[in-house]
């Protein structure tokens, strides 16, 4: 009996399966990002504290498989992708993957703050910035001056006295501007918003046309190869099949 296929996600679900990702990335892999999406109890789940990502059991009425396929689709649309760590095929995101989670998880951290400042919580240890992706920490920089928080200043001057010396840079510019010494450019959110609207439509899977390094010829490659090639960690075929097979049989001749 053939397996259905996943037709297509939300946008709800593409971010919830990236956010569940982030947990792992290269550390885990299909197996692990489902049970985190499906909410399981299982010991090791459990004991990597998997259950506090804010997309642990998003899928928790699903049944594992058809999670999997989903996380399938995501790899199959340019989301995701399989890397081997020696025979361990491991998550990783794609650009795409990546552009679409970095921009969520700097409204995590951004919302995270307004929860503190509405608490009342005061110096915090904010070195959990610390090493965190460059790429990241400057769009949560970014969000912060167009937030135009002031309430988000002390926090930033204690992150200021425990980071490296350019995203200190970045920190006295934002407090510049949440102080209103420095303007931002708000031209940049319409961008954003419609760099990741594009970016959530992914790639649509089809047939690849192959040029073949043996003959000369184009082949196809399939959506079933492709899937077979992802899951094992190779890269596309060099050769056509008729050339694939003539170098086997010259190999035992």
């Amino acid at each position: 009996m053939m397996k259905t296929k996943v037709d297509s996600l939300s946008h709800e679900e593409i971010k919830a399966i990236l956010r569940a990702a982030d947990e792992i990335i290269a550390s885990g892999g299909r197996t692990l990002l489902a049970k985190i999406l499906k909410g399981s109890k299982e010991k090791k789940v459990l004991e990597l504290e998997l259950d506090k990502c804010p997309t642990y059991g998003y899928f928790k009425a699903e049944k594992i498989n058809d999670i999997m396929k989903k996380i399938d689709w995501m790899i199959d649309c340019d989301f995701l992708e399989i890397q081997y760590s020696g025979k361990l095929p491991m998550i990783v995101y794609t650009e795409r993957g990546w552009h679409i989670e970095s921009d969520q998880y700097a409204d995590e951290l951004l919302n995270e703050w307004r929860e503190w400042v509405r608490k009342g919580k005061q110096n915090p240890d904010m070195s959990y910035l610390k090493d965190r992706n460059r790429g990241m920490i400057l769009l949560l920089l970014q969000k912060i001056k167009e937030s135009g928080e002031q309430a988000f200043i002390p926090y930033l001057e204690l992150w200021e006295k425990v980071d490296y010396k350019k995203v200190r840079e970045e920190i006295r510019k934002t407090i510049d501007v949440l102080n209103g010494n420095e303007h931002v450019n708000f031209s940049t959110v319409r961008e954003r918003t419609e760099s990741i609207e594009e970016a959530l439509k992914g790639v649509e899977p089809s047939d690849l046309l192959l040029k073949c390094w043996g003959c000369g010829d184009r082949f196809i490659f399939s959506l079933g190869e492709q899937q077979f090639y992802k899951n094992k960690g190779y890269s596309h075929p060099k050769r056509c099949k008729k050339c694939r097979d003539d170098e086997n049989n010259e190999f035992y001749l």
